[in-house]
């Protein structure tokens, strides 16, 4: 269990230590063929959605094509709200809070920084298992897709 209290270097009083949630970005990338799932290459492994955590001073929004282009190669234009995503335990890692946006990509898709692979999928052939509660925010995004919200 983490310490409720740390010493002050220049005075030696104790300081209280909070924990927050971390925040983070997912992107779903829309290309003619489907959606662009990356396959990681840290813990945990398997098939997600391209995203990453948000620097300290950065938007959201700059975060979201940061990572895009980062694990993508691809430049991605207006972003689309889709949704945030709380779930303490959506990362066993650590507290998460994700905001998910969509967006239309552009140019070839090459899986680089910590995507170990990159594919797109159909909307109706995603692959059977995917990392986090990526499942549920691809559920999310068929529905508002299909009542013309994004």
């Amino acid at each position: 269990m983490p310490r409720a209290y740390l010493a002050c270097p220049a005075c030696g009083a104790q300081v209280k230590v909070y924990r927050n949630p971390v925040p983070t970005v997912d992107i779903i990338i829309e290309m003619a063929e489907g959606i662009v799932l990356i396959e990681r290459r840290n813990e945990p492994f398997g098939w997600a959605l391209p995203g990453g955590f948000v620097d300290y001073g950065e938007t959201l929004e700059d975060a979201a094509i940061r990572e895009a282009r980062e694990e993508t190669s691809l430049e991605i234009g207006s972003l689309r709200l889709v949704g945030c995503y709380s779930d303490p335990s959506r990362d066993a890692r650590m507290h998460t809070i994700s905001t998910v946006y969509a967006t239309k990509g552009s140019g070839i898709p090459h899986a680089a920084d910590d995507a170990a692979g990159l594919d797109v999928f159909p909307l109706a052939a995603l692959p059977p298992s995917l990392c986090f509660d990526h499942a549920i925010i691809l559920q999310d995004y068929i529905r508002l897709k299909r009542k013309g919200l994004l």
